[in-house]
């Protein structure tokens, strides 16, 4: 058996595949057709994907919107429970704007997530399960509204996952589900 390494005998290219390569080759290429158009559909159709309308609004036009919510909610302790099921969280160097904040589980509620100044990461993972976590960009500019439900109370950490600067590492918020039924 000669080495791969040796440079290989003249005129390889020319030489006819084998059949089994042949079907080989062949099957790959379906498979990896299947594959294509299965995660396609899935994207579409497989509710991984978040969902959500994003509006374009300057930092000021969403700071004024955060100032109305913060406001209208109540508190509990040092967290915010929003009046509604709308709940405001802005980013900005080096903490989130809106949280701490208490939320029923079980309740469907709109997030309306921005930033005031650059792109920041958005993590939300449980307290007892790193593992367990959503992740979305807030970009500056854009205001996101994504639905998000909490079935199991508990306390649910938010981080930034997008270096921001200096202080990146103390970018954090909580979000506290609890059982109000």
């Amino acid at each position: 058996m000669s080495s791969p390494l040796e440079i290989p005998e003249d005129g390889w290219w020319d030489r006819n595949i084998n059949r089994r390569e042949s079907i080989w080759l062949g099957l790959s290429g379906i498979w990896s057709l299947i594959i294509f158009a299965w995660m396609s559909a899935f994207t579409r159709i497989g509710e991984q994907n978040p969902i959500g309308v994003t509006y374009q609004v300057s930092a000021r036009e969403y700071q004024e919107k955060m100032q109305s919510y913060k406001e209208a909610a109540s508190e509990r302790g040092d967290a915010l429970v929003p009046p509604d099921t709308d709940v405001f969280i802005a980013a900005f160097r080096f903490s989130w704007d809106g949280t701490p904040v208490v939320l029923e589980a079980g309740t469907e509620y709109d997030f309306h997530l921005s930033s005031y100044d650059v792109q920041h990461g958005f993590s939300i993972r449980p307290e007892h399960a790193l593992s367990k976590q959503m992740n979305f960009q807030v970009l500056p500019g854009y205001e996101w509204i994504l639905p998000m439900t909490f079935d199991e109370p508990g306390v649910y950490h938010v981080i930034c996952n997008e270096y921001c600067g200096n202080g990146h590492r103390t970018m954090h918020g909580t979000i506290e589900v609890v059982d109000e039924r």
